[in-house]
């Protein structure tokens, strides 16, 4: 095989996922525990993505529906017995006997694995010497009880050794295993079949496929990848610690794209949050999944979005929230305390203070004014509530939906609006003031007095 065929051979990809996760102490699945708003599954997935794969299998537990449904559309198979990762890989093989390409064996507890990474992998196992197994290396700065990758004088893999089994010399090896393998599809099932489980545990070791490839003759190869890349979760605080290396890649590819994080730290993303160019964004700012903020839009401090497009141009906050559903328009002023949800802010409009938007359309260069709300939702239903162009909605104003306010209109402040107004009416609704002359100076002298003869008793 030429080193051009070898290079467009087709990828499949089989993520590991059946893992019950114990030590997380949770009902939840562990590959279902969220990074940057995300299942960590999700973000092994799109990794696995980036390569075009042929195939994508992922290999659950029995009972595991809710990972079956969170890959979706990729098929799973259920690996029964649950006997180490060579058996996890084994149950992939009635979806991929048939393959021919390249196979990369992932794992869906190892979510902060990049697309470069897994080119590497394949790079080596479609190199030179045509190996059979390629396996992902790593160098931490404390090797501890990881697995030692022992390299021949050729620079090819010899075998992996577990470090209860290694010598005082092998433990001093720096090079370690990352766990990550690549095969070559055509031999593949062959080594996995003989995978035994003659060991303390009765597992069968996905890394005996490196002695078995080598008994047979077949090459075998390693490349170093980032120690970071095959960090795996298997506890609450390890999930903490990844996400705080997520974040701080996706702050760093925000800032390189032409957003300014004014405190980068305290600025919180999901994994597809999309800042356009010149956005400024404040401190203590939290993104949600499903966030889309176009160019030169200013986010001031202590604002939380998700589900939501903002348009070119746009500020919001601070102190303001946009939940699911919401567009906010291009040049439009989300202000202080403006809570949004499920609504369209048009062009130029503004609700710069204390106002609730639920179910709304609100239409170009309108102002809503100050402790406005939105009456949305009358204990059964959600209703909706559209206000046309260039409509001042007056402070302190209730608009109880379903109800439309045409274009140009004027709700006068404080008014309860249940019926449609028309486009450039003035609407009131509210009780007629009245004013009673002197009425203040004789309250204060009844008060003062009955205050007094208490004062006395």
């Amino acid at each position: 095989m030429t080193p051009t065929d070898m290079n467009q051979r087709p990828v499949a990809c089989i993520v590991l996922a059946a893992g019950k996760g114990t030590r997380m102490k949770s009902d939840l699945p562990k590959v279902l525990h969220p990074l940057a708003g995300a299942p960590m599954v999700r973000h092994v997935l799109a990794a696995a993505e980036s390569l075009n794969p042929a195939r994508i299998v992922v290999v659950v537990g029995p009972g595991m529906d809710a990972v079956a449904k969170a890959v979706a559309p990729y098929p799973t198979v259920v690996q029964e017995r649950q006997a180490g990762t060579g058996d996890a890989v084994a149950a992939a093989r009635p979806l991929l006997e048939d393959f021919r390409g390249d196979v990369l064996v992932l794992y869906g507890d190892t979510p902060l694995v990049t697309p470069e990474t897994l080119r590497a992998l394949l790079g080596v196992l479609r190199g030179a010497g045509d190996p059979a197994v390629a396996v992902l290396g790593m160098r931490p700065a404390d090797p501890g009880a990881y697995g030692r990758l022992i390299v021949g004088a050729d620079g090819g893999l010899e075998r992996i050794v577990e470090f209860l089994d290694a010598t005082a010399e092998e433990r001093a090896v720096g090079l370690c295993n990352g766990g990550l393998m690549a095969f070559d599809g055509t031999r593949m099932w062959q080594i996995i079949g003989a995978i035994g489980n003659a060991n303390a545990k009765g597992e069968y070791y996905l890394t005996d496929a490196v002695a078995i490839a080598a008994g047979r003759g077949w090459a075998r190869a390693v490349v170093e990848g980032p120690v970071d890349d095959v960090l795996g979760v298997n506890s609450r605080a390890e999930l903490a610690q990844l996400e705080a290396i997520l974040q701080g890649r996706l702050r760093a590819a925000a800032m390189a794209n032409g957003a300014t994080l004014t405190d980068p730290a305290t600025i919180w993303l999901s994994a597809d949050t999309r800042l356009g160019r010149d956005v400024t964004v404040g401190q203590n700012v939290v993104f949600g999944p499903g966030v889309t903020v176009e160019d030169g839009v200013e986010i001031r401090p202590f604002c939380h979005l998700e589900g939501v497009t903002v348009r070119t141009g746009a500020v919001v906050g601070p102190f303001a929230r946009l939940r699911p559903g919401s567009d906010i328009g291009e040049g439009a002023h989300i202000g202080n305390f403006v809570e949004v949800k499920g609504s369209r802010i048009g062009k130029g409009a503004k609700a710069n203070h204390l106002a609730y938007i639920g179910d709304a359309g609100v239409g170009a260069g309108t102002n809503i004014g100050a402790g406005t709300i939105t009456c949305n939702y009358d204990g059964f239903l959600k209703h909706r509530t559209e206000i046309g162009a260039g409509v001042f909605v007056g402070s302190n104003s209730t608009l109880v939906a379903p109800v439309s306010i045409g274009d140009g209109a004027f709700i006068a402040a404080g008014s309860t609006i249940t019926d449609a107004v028309p486009a450039d009416a003035l609407a009131l609704g509210r009780a007629r003031q009245s004013v009673k002359e002197a009425w203040a100076a004789g309250f204060r002298a009844r008060k003062a007095a009955e205050k007094a003869a208490k004062g006395k008793g």
